[in-house]
């Protein structure tokens, strides 16, 4: 989706019986590109004991990029913007919808038809936990 953070976590609230709100605790992770950071949504549910988190994938860092011809512009330092992705292995993912603790409290068909239903999200698919090569990546 192109959808800001915060539009996702609001569609989503409306189509499904959460109520996901910014969390304090962003995710932090280093790559070799430097340090990211990216946004994540938390809900617990009491009732079925079910935590559910929108997690970022795709966040920019911006570098500063010193130039390294000796020319008229040799003093100059620009700005280099870099993609990182919390999970790289799913490069073309926006966000993802962690749902721990849901054994049989929840029927992920039903979530995802709910989900379906707003108009920005392109793609749902449940993620193999297996094929996850990153998966320290959402430990927090």
């Amino acid at each position: 989706t192109s959808l800001e953070d915060y539009r996702l976590a609001y569609f989503i609230n409306k189509n499904l019986p959460i109520n996901l709100s910014k969390s304090k605790n962003e995710i932090h992770a280093q790559t070799k590109e430097g340090e990211a950071n990216f946004s994540r949504f938390y809900y617990y549910d009491a009732e079925k004991a079910v935590s559910w988190n929108l997690i970022q994938n795709k966040n920019e860092i911006i570098s500063a990029s010193k130039n390294d011809f000796q020319d008229l512009f040799s003093n100059e330092t620009s700005e280099v913007s870099t993609t990182i992705h919390l999970l790289p292995e799913f490069k073309k993912v926006d966000f993802f919808l962690k749902i721990e603790n849901s054994e049989e409290a929840l029927d992920f068909s039903e979530i995802q038809q709910q989900l379906n239903t707003i108009e920005s999200i392109a793609a749902i698919y449940a993620v193999d936990t297996d094929k996850i090569k990153s998966k320290n990546n959402l430990i927090f």
